[in-house]
């Protein structure tokens, strides 16, 4: 197993500026945070402005400057909540070939520094909070219950990966009633998209661990569906799309809308039938495109406002 350990699998990227020009002290905390990774901050960052951007037409002058403060809120808040997971996950990650060099598994940061990490992250989380009107500020607050039971739901679950879409999607209730002081049906459309949406796109992710976590008992879609990936990532993407298109009814969006919805579609079906679910490389490789998917929707609802 060590030998398989050395030569195996690795999602850390060593040419990555925070591994190349930090501070070696500093460079463990960085990994946490997952600034190495930064595909997790556009993930949570996008059904913020996607929101953002429904709530702010026809007054595009001020998208950019909700669009940065949420673009700071996902950085810490992602960073806090990766510290988090892999606090509650180190005995797990420990025994898994793609984590187990995590900084907490490999001893290279203690837990209580670890914790103190996550807590100043979360400050910053903190601050940005109130930035925000009372009743945005109380919608994002409730997210913190999700986030902190995620790590365990892999241990009781199936479906973790429910769990962490309605954390990872929360930004679209967030973003809308931050920019107008309310939510609105179609933003619960855009929420239900986006957690079908993690349903696919973290399937795949966890697709890189299948073998560990049968060892493990380590449990998740991507075991679940194993015998059929490509269906269910099929219904999965279906449902998110019927989600988003719901949305875009809701909000009377206009055609160009719905075009970009048809270039989702379409990434969706690349996505799914040329994944390779025994290939680790390629699984990450397709999880990360994923970000193009939420770039297309903000793109479909500022476009859908013009016609």
């Amino acid at each position: 197993m060590t030998a398989e350990r050395t030569t195996g699998f690795t999602d850390i990227n060593r040419q990555h500026w925070s591994l190349r020009y930090l501070p070696p002290w500093a460079r463990p905390y960085g990994r946490l945070a997952r600034w190495d990774r930064p595909i997790g901050i556009w993930l949570l960052m996008l059904p913020c402005w996607w929101s953002a951007a429904l709530g702010a037409a026809p007054e595009w002058g001020r998208l950019g400057g909700w669009m940065a403060l949420f673009a700071l809120g996902a950085l810490v808040m992602r960073g806090a909540g990766c510290t988090w997971n892999d606090i509650v996950d180190r005995k797990v990650d420990a025994q898994v070939e793609r984590t187990h060099g995590r900084p907490l598994p490999a001893g290279e940061v203690t837990l209580r520094n670890a914790l103190i990490w996550m807590v100043l992250q979360s400050a910053v989380g903190v601050a940005i909070l109130f930035k925000l009107n009372k009743f945005a500020g109380g919608v994002a607050l409730l997210s913190l219950v999700l986030v902190a039971v995620y790590p365990t739901m892999k241990r009781f679950t199936y479906w973790p990966q429910v769990v962490l879409g309605l954390a990872f999607s929360w930004g679209a209730l967030v973003g809308y009633a931050a920019v107008t002081g309310t939510l609105s049906w179609a933003t619960v459309a855009l929420y239900v998209g986006g957690v079908a949406w993690t349903l696919v796109y973290d399937t795949i992710y966890a697709m890189q661990d299948q073998r560990d976590d049968a060892i493990i008992g380590v449990r998740s879609t991507a075991r679940r569906f194993a015998a059929a990936p490509r269906r269910w990532l099929s219904l999965f993407a279906a449902l998110a799309l019927l989600a988003w298109a719901l949305a875009g009814h809701l909000a009377s969006l206009g055609p160009y809308y719905f075009a970009f919805l048809l270039v989702i579609a379409l990434h969706f079906g690349w996505q799914i039938a040329l994944l390779k679910p025994q290939d680790p490389a390629d699984c990450l490789a397709k999880f990360k495109a994923n970000a193009w998917v939420g770039v297309l929707l903000t793109v479909a609802v500022i476009a859908g406002h013009f016609g």
